[in-house]
């Protein structure tokens, strides 16, 4: 509320609800989120963001076909009814059919961060990817080069994860070694 004279204004912020079948028909560039009926704008990469999201998409590349995985960049993955997340990497088992926009949990997701992120937001996207079932999300940091894991609702420094079940070893320095 402002005061304007002997009156009181009241300012409140609006935002549109979205159907969701307007965004799932729309173009965003970059692409956006869609969350509860909200479109919400995704950072646009930077250099040293691009460079990491290339060198991982490389390095699950490289070992697609031995570990029987697809991995691809800014995928959308509708984490819940009213929820569509753009992680910046996803790895996808092969054995999942292929879907336009993912609805089986994937193997792994990766977040790089951006400047303009807030701890808040990232939050609640990591939380989505834990509730859909995704066993290993990752947060990049490039400024420090610093990257975590999300487990138990807390953001774990760690360097590497391995997936038995598909026989993949994970080495985040082993990545690093890819950027330019």
């Amino acid at each position: 509320m402002r005061a304007t004279g002997s009156k009181l204004k009241v300012i409140m912020a609006t935002t549109t609800h979205v159907p969701v079948e307007v965004y799932l028909h729309s173009s965003y560039e970059p692409d956006a989120e869609y969350v509860d009926g909200v479109i919400e704008k995704r950072p646009a990469g930077e250099n040293d963001h691009s460079t990491w999201q290339g060198a991982i998409c490389f390095w699950f590349g490289q070992h697609a076909e031995e570990w029987n995985l697809r991995v691809r960049p800014s995928l959308r993955i509708q984490v819940a009814a009213t929820r569509f997340r753009v992680p910046d990497v996803t790895v996808l088992d092969r054995a999942q059919p292929i879907e336009q926009i993912v609805t089986h949990p994937p193997v792994a997701v990766f977040e790089i961060l951006s400047p303009e992120d807030t701890m808040q937001r990232l939050k609640r996207k990591l939380e989505d990817y834990r509730t859909m079932g995704i066993p290993e999300v990752w947060v990049i940091d490039p400024q420090d080069g610093a990257y975590y894991r999300y487990q138990d609702r807390q953001l774990l420094r760690r360097d590497s994860f391995s997936y038995t079940e598909k026989g993949i070893l994970f080495e985040m320095d082993r990545i690093k070694e890819q950027l330019d």
